[in-house]
């Protein structure tokens, strides 16, 4: 998934809504409807396609699983319109050294959905990836608010469509083991621990972390980076403005280490959280609903196609709520997928039209595990009203938001499996006290990234 996004720029790239965005989600916890009826019928058809008959297309990303077979109905509807031949191939989660690898070899992928806006940003500034052609910055004119568009784009030329958005500061917890716990959905940070605390004493680990995904662990100290020091501080890190020996760094780690460091709270341990992928991390706090291994799991929206897998039901078996407030608001960190060209031609220009289109987000969004941040997709295509509070959210924090710190980053530093600030975690989840000697290694590897 798999995140992340540099160059820090005019468009201020890297997403919080704050309060707002937590106060509509909390309603949603609640179970509320917004009074559409779901939609399950054919997709809008809203967008003309050129006829691309017997033309061939490769799209890459990192999506497998449930993930990639939503995305594959999307692309079956654009071969139905368009007659073109398309197949998928999943890039794990370097996006950057197998477009690299593909690009040396000659033979690159015709469209890459990526998971981080510093990696499109590199594309874009060797050359890879190529500028959408007008009929698809028409349809993104049309269909996203600038704060997205912005984000798609490198020295003010749009080269690509964010389609997939996630809220990724959302906690999802099985209702049973709160029942049973009688715990409270918390709403500060001292409520969070107190309220795991008493799911743990119950005799359930509180929290699963896939820690051995290190995405995971960046979005964890991002929302409490976000909420306890702020959208200025945030944007100062984001960029390598400050240092990340700053005192703002140690406070939000010290603060992490809160939860990963005291005993019961983690599931399975430190140890099983670092062997643990971000999808088990989903399945042990639903796959058994009566008597999960953990109580609570940490993650984006897309969580809800997970515990479907896990054979839970979303509003019934798991339900959400917002990430609780560190600091003085509640964050909400965003990120995307978006997709570019790598092949300058008709077809991979006519995929991303249609990708910019409503008929493709919607498309996803009746199958779950989806946010999109296209304004024009009907909030009545998402399937439960969780989902659709969700949605709502994201379309009504407009241009005001923060996106994901570590998509921001140069690919070596907050982008890649076993390096830089993936690694740097992971480590610290490790052994939580080291909060300094982190604080140490995150700095090494982001000078050596920023290059400053």
């Amino acid at each position: 998934m798999h995140v992340s996004l540099p160059t820090k720029r005019s468009t201020r790239a890297a997403v919080a809504l704050l309060a707002a965005g937590a106060l509509m989600l909390t309603a949603a916890g609640c179970g509320g409807d917004d009074g559409d009826t779901v939609s399950g019928g054919p997709p809008p058809n809203t967008v003309q396609l050129p006829n691309l008959k017997g033309q061939k297309l490769q799209v890459t990303a990192v999506w497998t699983g449930t993930e990639q077979e939503n995305f594959t109905k999307v692309l079956k509807e654009f071969e139905k319109r368009t007659g073109a031949k398309v197949s998928f191939v999943p890039s794990g989660d370097d996006m950057a050294g197998f477009v690299g690898s593909k690009v040396a070899g000659g033979a690159p992928p015709d469209v890459a959905m990526v998971g981080q806006v510093g990696v499109m940003r590199e594309f874009a500034q060797k050359g890879w990836a190529k500028p959408l052609d007008a009929p698809a910055r028409a349809q993104l004119a049309k269909n996203f608010s600038k704060g997205w568009q912005d984000l798609g784009s490198y020295q003010g030329k749009p080269y690509g469509v964010y389609f997939k958005a996630s809220n990724k500061s959302l906690l999802w917890y099985n209702t049973s083991a709160f029942d049973y716990a009688g715990a409270k959905v918390p709403k500060t940070w001292p409520e969070f621990l107190k309220e795991a605390q008493l799911v743990s004493d119950s005799g359930t680990d509180a929290v699963a972390v896939g820690g051995q995904d290190g995405w995971t662990l960046t979005d964890w100290f991002e929302n409490v980076y976000l909420s306890q020091a702020g959208p200025e501080k945030y944007d100062q890190l984001a960029q390598h403005k400050i240092k990340w020996t700053d005192p703002s760094v140690k406070k939000a780690l010290e603060t992490l280490a809160e939860l990963w460091g005291t005993k019961g709270l983690v599931a399975g341990g430190r140890g099983g959280a670092l062997h643990t992928a971000f999808p088990d991390s989903v399945t042990k706090t639903f796959g058994d609903k009566a008597e999960p291994e953990a109580g609570m799991v940490f993650e984006a929206d897309f969580v809800a196609a997970n515990v479907a897998d896990a054979g839970a039901e979303l509003d019934q078996d798991a339900q959400v709520f917002p990430f609780p407030a560190v600091g003085a608001d509640a964050p909400v960190v965003t990120g995307g997928d978006v997709g570019v060209a790598l092949k300058n031609t008709k077809a991979a220009q006519a995929l991303l039209t249609f990708l910019a289109s409503p008929d493709a987000g919607t498309i996803w969004a009746q199958s779950g595990g989806f946010i999109s941040a296209n304004k024009n997709v009907k909030f009545s295509a998402y399937p439960n009203a969780s989902m659709r509070k969700i949605a709502q959210a994201l379309i009504a924090a407009g241009n005001d938001f923060r996106f994901d710190m570590s998509d921001q980053a140069p690919a070596s530093f907050g982008g890649k499996p076993a390096q830089g600030e993936w690694k740097a975690l992971q480590d610290f989840l490790k052994n939580p006290r080291n909060v300094d000697g982190i604080q140490r290694q995150l700095e090494r590897d982001a000078a050596k990234a920023y290059k400053n």
